[in-house]
């Protein structure tokens, strides 16, 4: 799959988010080609401070594939992952994350900070940013217009 057509499925997800109530954030976990995990923004309806797209994704992945590390799998969020995320996804060994808009408070793979760059890591992802990325930003800035 290509990473568009994976970041129209994480876009999926963000309008779910939306239509809950919460900031949308969509996420997806492609392992050998096929989504095994899919997920959006949860922490107001979970009462949950850490159930961000990217993490309800990596929970559901583990499940899927029997596993906690997901050395194979890409994600694909439509926003830059922030500092708890990715650590969560270095916890989880991916091979690679693909993000949409970049985030300019909390993004921790580049915008704020460059999360990767702390030398003690035991593990490291690619990075691919831009993916989508109006799409991705629109859906964002829309709800927090909707809000105002």
């Amino acid at each position: 799959m290509a990473d568009e057509d994976c970041m129209r499925l994480a876009l999926e997800e963000a309008h779910r988010a939306a239509e809950f109530g919460e900031v949308p954030i969509g996420a997806v976990i492609v392992v050998r080609g096929e989504v095994v995990s899919r997920g959006f923004n949860r922490p107001l309806g979970n009462i949950d401070p850490t159930a961000h797209a990217e993490i309800v994704a990596l929970r559901d992945a583990a499940a899927a594939i029997g596993n906690y590390r997901l050395n194979e799998a890409v994600l694909y969020v439509t926003l830059e992952p922030c500092l708890m995320c990715v650590g969560a996804l270095v916890h989880a060994r991916v091979h690679r994350v693909v993000f949409g808009a970049r985030e300019p408070k909390t993004g921790a793979l580049g915008s704020t900070i460059d999360a990767l760059a702390i030398p003690t890591l035991n593990h490291r992802f690619e990075v691919t940013g831009g993916v989508l990325e109006d799409e991705c930003r629109e859906v964002v800035q829309h709800f927090f217009k909707s809000r105002r």
